[in-house]
């Protein structure tokens, strides 16, 4: 059976179609749908112009694979967009990493610190309730606005030929005031805080939503993060992930409801949850490096290079040098202190080089993962085999080697370009 997934990126939109676990075709293109903004802290896309390029990819695939027989979507977790009655986009997207919960409250709390008191739960900037109740709180939600839902939801819809949209457990625990292990949004815990409650979506199942072009079954969107996990480690899902992008992420299966310090449980489709801990900088980590280099090269020579990355690759061959400083890549801070900032300890006229900076990074970026890691064993979780994904991992063998290291076991490497999109195809097949 052939299954098409589609993958609603922050930076890409990617659609790929797999037949028995096999990739056999896959586009890709850049997400240019962010827009302008006034404020510095807002970040906002395009909604309208997201649906273009997602059926874009969506019907050049069929045209190659015209016996495709289900598709699964996936996408940013997290943020949201308004819909009125007629599933119409009314707002723009929302996305993760729209900042106006960090911005100040009375009595020297942030929005979303007081938030987070007044709920119960620990939520952050970005995450879609925080963004939900920012713009009420502001007297700024659509006035056309009738449910509010994330860009995948919203995707899964317009393939579906349907007006509602309806969200998975994962995405909704994504956007915050949800209950994990009760499946459903804590209403009264909202009602603490003066949310309005009407615009919530509804809860999906594991029924099709509808048929795109009238015979191919189209389900409910999953969270990118579950769906990567799917794309990555394939059937066996008792696995540890480490995946490497923009950002970078931990996560490990559980069959049962596990609560760790510092990460988030989410529920895993089919059943079982996922530990999940995200650094903020990850992979962004390593091109600021980069930045760093050019321009200095750039400043003394008056000719900046296109590019560093080579040169910063023949610095991390070989054996690691002893007495390396101590980096920390907090550079955006993390979801629970988005105030904290990353530093640069340890250095001597012996390791103040390139060659150790390069190196120190790579062990940052390692050391953020591996102590979310440590975390959850600590709390309870289990040991299991070691995935890498995402690019900032693939291409860098020196962090391969650094998490070979830090988890003392041998890393595997997905298979899958497109593990986002991957997933969601494998989750269509296993309805």
């Amino acid at each position: 059976m052939k299954l098409l997934g589609l993958d609603i990126g922050t930076t890409t939109v990617s659609a790929v179609v797999v037949e028995n676990g096999c990739v056999l075709a896959s586009s890709t293109v850049k997400n240019d749908s962010f827009l302008t903004s006034p404020h510095p802290w807002e970040r906002v896309q395009d909604p309208n112009r997201i649906r273009a390029l997602a059926l874009s990819s969506v019907d050049a695939l069929l045209q190659q694979h015209p016996d495709v027989e289900r598709i699964g979507v996936t996408g940013q977790m997290h943020g949201i967009v308004y819909l009125d009655q007629v599933g119409a986009p009314v707002s723009p997207l929302y996305t993760w990493q729209d900042g106006r919960g960090d911005l100040p409250a009375e009595g020297g709390e942030t929005f979303v610190q007081t938030l987070s008191r007044l709920t119960g739960y620990p939520l952050a900037t970005g995450f879609g309730l925080v963004t939900h109740a920012s713009l009420q709180q502001q007297g700024l939600l659509p006035p056309t606005a009738k449910v509010f839902c994330t860009i995948h939801d919203y995707l899964a819809m317009v393939l579906a030929g349907s007006t509602i949209p309806v969200t998975d457990c994962g995405d909704a625990a994504s956007m915050g005031i949800f209950s994990v292990k009760e499946g459903i949004f804590d209403l009264s815990a909202m009602e603490k805080a003066g949310i309005d409650t009407s615009y919530l979506p509804k809860i999906a199942h594991d029924e099709i939503l509808g048929y795109y072009r009238g015979n191919i079954a189209v389900y409910p969107a999953i969270g990118d993060n579950q769906a990567s996990f799917l794309g990555s480690v394939g059937d066996d899902v008792n696995a540890i992930l480490v995946n490497v992008g923009t950002g970078s992420q931990f996560s490990a299966y559980t069959p049962n409801y596990l609560a760790c310090k510092g990460l988030e449980t989410r529920p895993f489709p089919k059943g079982g949850y996922l530990v999940v801990g995200s650094a903020l900088c990850g992979g962004r980590a390593y091109a600021l490096l980069e930045t760093f280099f050019r321009e200095t090269v750039e400043k003394m020579t008056g000719t900046a290079p296109e590019s560093c990355y080579d040169a910063m690759g023949r610095l991390l061959q070989g054996e690691k040098p002893a007495n390396l400083p101590i980096l920390c890549t907090q550079f955006q801070g993390t979801r629970e202190d988005p105030q904290r900032r990353g530093s640069i300890q340890n250095l001597s006229t012996e390791n103040f080089t390139p060659t150790h900076l390069a190196w120190a990074m790579v062990e940052g970026m390692c050391k953020e993962l591996h102590d979310m890691y440590l975390a959850y064993l600590q709390d309870g979780g289990k040991s299991a085999r070691l995935v890498g994904s995402g690019n900032g991992l693939r291409r860098n063998p020196a962090l391969q080697d650094a998490f070979c290291r830090a988890f003392g076991q041998d890393l595997t490497m997905s298979s899958c370009m497109e593990e986002a999109a991957a997933g969601a195809a494998i989750y269509a097949g296993m309805q």
